[in-house]
This record gives C-alpha cells, sequence and structure tokens, in this order.
C-alpha cells in the first residue's frame, strides 16, 4: 500500500524503514530535512514541504502522523486540513489523551475525513521486534489499512479495540500500567543493593529472573541490559520524566471510582524523583524534633 508518513524520530523512522522492508510505498515528511534524506536513504519517496507531501500522495490519501501528543501533533493536523479530502485517512500514533482525539475525530468527520487513534508500544525496538497497536476508530477503516498495521506489528500483535479515542485510552491505561511495573522492578533491585553483605550480582540476578520467574517480562530483559552497561548505574541520574499518559490514567481513575493506589504511587515517585530538596520531609523531621526532641541534620 501507498502511505505518507510525517515524523521521523527514533520511532517514526523504525516504524518507515519497517513499511520499507514489507514493501509499501512511503512518502515521508519531516520538519527537518535531514532526517528526510536518511529516510529516503532506506526507499522512501522524500517531500519539502507538506503540500508537496500531498500532492505525491493518491486519493485516497493515508496519512500516519507520528510527532509528539499535544500541539506538534494539532498544528499538523491544522496544515493538512486545507488539503485534505473526503474519504482521506488520518491516522495519529501519538500518545495523545484521548478525549483529544475524539475531539479531532469530530472535526475531521465533519469534512469527511477519517481519523484512526492508535496506541503504539514497542519503543526504539520496535523495528526488529514489531510495534504493539492499539486502535480505535471506525472498524472498516481499521480493516481498510489493515495491510499497514500487519506490517509494522509482530503476529497477533495488534487489534481493534473500539470507536475513536478507544486506541489512546488504552494506550494511556497501558503507560499507566507499565509505570507500576518499573516502580516495582526499581524497588526491589534498591532492597537487594542495599544489602551489602550478600554482594548480589544484579545483572546476573536479572539474568536469572528472566528464566521461568513469575515476574520475568521484556522490562526486566532492558534490567538486565541496563546492569550490564552500568552495573552501579553511575551514569544515571535518580530523575524520572513522564509524558503524561499516568497522569491521566490516575485522574481517570478518580473519575470512575476505580482505585489505582499501585500506579498513583508509581506516578507520585517519578514527581519526588524531580525534587532537589523536599520540603514535605524537610517539615516532617521539623516536626520530629518539636514533639520528641529527635535530631535534625541541617545543611
Amino acid at each position: 500500500m501507498q502511505l505518507g508518513f510525517i515524523g521521523l524520530g527514533k520511532m517514526g523512522m523504525g516504524m518507515v524503514a519497517r513499511l520499507l522492508d514489507g514493501h509499501h510505498e512511503v512518502v515521508v515528511y519531516n520538519r527537518t530535512f535531514e532526517k528526510t534524506k536518511i529516510a529516503q536513504s532506506k526507499g522512501a519517496i522524500p517531500s519539502t514541504s507538506v503540500e508537496n507531501f500531498i500532492a505525491q500522495l493518491e486519493k485516497p490519501r493515508i496519512i500516519w502522523l507520528m510527532l509528539p501528543a499535544g500541539r506538534p501533533t494539532e498544528d499538523m493536523i491544522k496544515q493538512l486540513f486545507v488539503y485534505l479530502k473526503v474519504g482521506d485517512v488520518i491516522i495519529d500514533g501519538s500518545n495523545a489523551f484521548y478525549q483529544n482525539s475524539i475531539q479531532t475525530a469530530r472535526r475531521l468527520t465533519k469534512k469527511g475525513v477519517h481519523f484512526l487513534d492508535i496506541g503504539v508500544s514497542g519503543g526504539i525496538w520496535g523495528f526488529k521486534e514489531g510495534y504493539c497497536l492499539m486502535i480505535g476508530g471506525k472498524k472498516y477503516i481499521f480493516e481498510q489499512v489493515e495491510p499497514i498495521l500487519k506490517t509494522l506489528a509482530p503476529q497477533q500483535g495488534y487489534a481493534y479495540v473500539g470507536k475513536n479515542g478507544a486506541g489512546h485510552f488504552v494506550k494511556m491505561v497501558h503507560n499507566g500500567i507499565e509505570y507500576a511495573m518499573m516502580q516495582a522492578y526499581g524497588e526491589g533491585f534498591e532492597l537487594i543493593q542495599a544489602k551489602k553483605e550478600f554482594g548480589i550480582d544484579l545483572e546476573k540476578l536479572a539474568q536469572l529472573w528472566n528464566h521461568g520467574s513469575v515476574i520475568r517480562s521484556w522490562l526486566l530483559e532492558l534490567v538486565q541490559s541496563g546492569f550490564h552497561e552500568d552495573p552501579d548505574l553511575n551514569t544515571v541520574a535518580d530523575f524520572v520524566e513522564d509524558s503524561g499518559e499516568g497522569k491521566w490514567t490516575v485522574e481517570e481513575g478518580l473519575q470512575n471510582a476505580v482505585p489505582l493506589p499501585t500506579i498513583t504511587q508509581a506516578l507520585f515517585a517519578r514527581f519526588r524523583s524531580r525534587q532537589t530538596q523536599s520540603f514535605s520531609a524537610k517539615l516532617v523531621a521539623l516536626l520530629r524534633r518539636q514533639f520528641g526532641g529527635h535530631n535534625i541534620k541541617k545543611l
């Protein structure tokens, strides 16, 4: 199939390469032309502007956006909007908030343009292993673009999950679960690392647990790889960013009266990691001195 692809970051470039290996015709556009040239060297058809990009696509056009969620994706859809015609398909593969995706679908539908919100998981390993794809939108449009999805995903690695918004909703929850899993691994290995008397090799332990253990996973394979590269994590700062999905998941739990204590604590742990000093911890230390006469450490 032919499709247009906008956004050639680490994920986007890998997806384009996988599509080309699957013998699809891919027209690419990126804000910086240097990455467009890299995709061209792999067999993609380059474009120098949005107008040039649109002109090279056959109607009805299929356009996959792999841009950061929020303003970058919204701005690109606005640029494309003036060129889009009835029957064209826009696919958003970003980690967008699902409510925003529902609104985008409504705006595009008024012009007769179809919209699929697709949650994408697989990271930088997706080119080799395949991408897990969670598709929201009209089912017959999903079926129309299914050859593309089959190429991008591993066997049984893609599924239609519901109407517009459903794809990004399940990806949001997926990432919330991911927060909790990573936090659990982090806490467990910290406890083992703190027990100095045993001198446990963390890399070997991660490797062991990935063979028959009930906590084996791809994340644990990455833990093993990380310890191999930096056994004491001396090159890694204890600062953990997030891109919003954990926060959105917790908010959905509040709105639907669904308790999410583990995911919530994992989110708060990320917030705590960004503090150079904890004001709340200072206040607790002060209170211990006030009521119990306990010593406090001063800066």
